[in-house]
């Protein structure tokens, strides 16, 4: 018996463009957002030269704006003012999640009324937006955050030393344009993190208390193929898999933005703002230790009625078997086996990643609020989270 809802309602961008070629292909739609249009990119505005001559010939007239690391809210005051500056009537983003996180924040806040900070959740007011954002596009360039589908935009807020999120319903982009061929050969460290947090945010939804069939069906599929997808882009480049890993990376954005997500990004959201890492080495860093942790909560828990508890275990069991399935190893040994895996493919613990053994409480105590944990199976006490901290590290 699934207790997955029957009731639900399931958002996402108004068109969304899957498969190789669809970047050249989709170029005439986007060229009919607005002009001038700004075009949000990675530090190296050379490597999107090839879309914004394109756009130009179409008659666009374009105008470039670099996001060189993860987006906070001086960058964003920063491209809000170059935008209105220039006055664009539509944004197009092309890079990672941080690039699209920027580009989906600088639509909705060019049009704004208020302040940033007035919009952000929880170190700010969380007031929805007062105007329509721009029109906007997002071209994802590696297979992770699946930002590209998602309504909300993660920032950094460095006094608070938190990232949270921008969050509305018309944030939802109007074009998602995934084309795997622009993930093909990446960096093996980017594949990795990236991959892993496509990963997560697929397990967590399916494994989440706002699942929904619709979200069962989508996680359903991506988990495995996911799994097998990253497993062999840490042997050997491989078009296929790469397919396969922008597919799980969509799929885990569509499943996110409708069913929630648990206590990997929790955790990744505090431990971002307090490190300074990349959202993907966290979120795989801390994905086996949470999913020990739930796993044996569901188990122990004296608040789950036997019905949920027997749920549970199916689902926990079916993302065992599809890990363990991809690492060659029994579904009892899955959780330890996916942690040795990533570590002897050179992803760094939370050590190495910035955490420090004195925050550890603190980072604990913080994430227990976050609006991720509120999609966790169950809600997990704050020593159990400092313990998945100190394994994770």
């Amino acid at each position: 018996m699934s207790l997955s809802s029957t009731s639900f309602q399931f958002m996402t961008a108004s068109a969304i463009h899957f498969g190789r070629g669809k970047a050249e292909q989709a170029i005439s739609e986007i060229a009919k957002l607005g002009s001038p249009l700004l075009l949000v990119h990675g530090r190296d505005g050379r490597r999107v030269q090839w879309l914004s001559d394109t756009l130009v010939e179409q008659g666009v007239e374009v105008v470039g704006f670099s996001v060189p690391k993860e987006p906070d809210i001086a960058l964003i005051e920063d491209g809000v003012a170059h935008a209105r500056a220039t006055r664009v009537r539509a944004v197009v983003a092309i890079g990672g999640g941080a690039v699209i996180d920027a580009g989906k924040a600088l639509a909705a806040l060019v049009p704004a009324l208020r302040p940033a900070m007035d919009h952000l959740e929880v170190v700010g007011k969380g007031l929805p937006l007062e105007q329509e954002p721009l029109p906007f596009a997002a071209f994802p360039t590696t297979a992770g955050t699946g930002a590209e589908v998602t309504k909300n935009a993660v920032l950094t807020v460095p006094e608070a030393a938190r990232k949270v999120s921008l969050r509305d319903p018309r944030m939802l982009p109007n074009m998602a344009i995934v084309d795997p061929a622009l993930t093909d050969n990446l960096p093996r460290a980017i594949t990795l993190a990236s991959g892993l947090d496509a990963v997560t945010q697929v397990i967590e939804p399916y494994l989440s208390c706002k699942a929904n069939m619709l979200t069962d069906l989508i996680c359903c599929d991506a988990i495995p193929k996911g799994m097998k997808a990253l497993t062999r882009l840490m042997e050997a480049e491989d078009k296929a898999a790469r397919d396969a890993l922008a597919w799980t990376s969509l799929c885990g954005g569509l499943a996110l933005a409708n069913a929630g997500l648990g206590a990997v990004h929790g955790l990744a959201g505090v431990l971002g703002g307090v490190t300074g890492s990349a959202h993907g080495a966290l979120c795989g860093a801390l994905l086996p230790y949470v999913l020990s942790a739930n796993e044996e909560a569901v188990q122990t828990s004296e608040d789950l009625s036997e019905i949920v508890r027997a749920d549970l275990n199916a689902r926990f069991a079916f993302v065992k078997n599809c890990i363990g399935g991809a690492l060659g190893c029994s579904a009892d040994q899955a959780f330890d086996q996916l942690a040795s895996w990533s570590r002897a493919n050179a992803l760094p613990g939370l050590g190495d990643l910035g955490l420090e053994a004195a925050q550890i409480s603190s980072v604990a105590e913080a994430s227990a609020v976050s609006s991720s944990m509120k999609g966790n199976p169950l809600p997990l006490p704050r020593e159990t989270l400092e313990t998945i901290l100190q394994a994770a590290s």
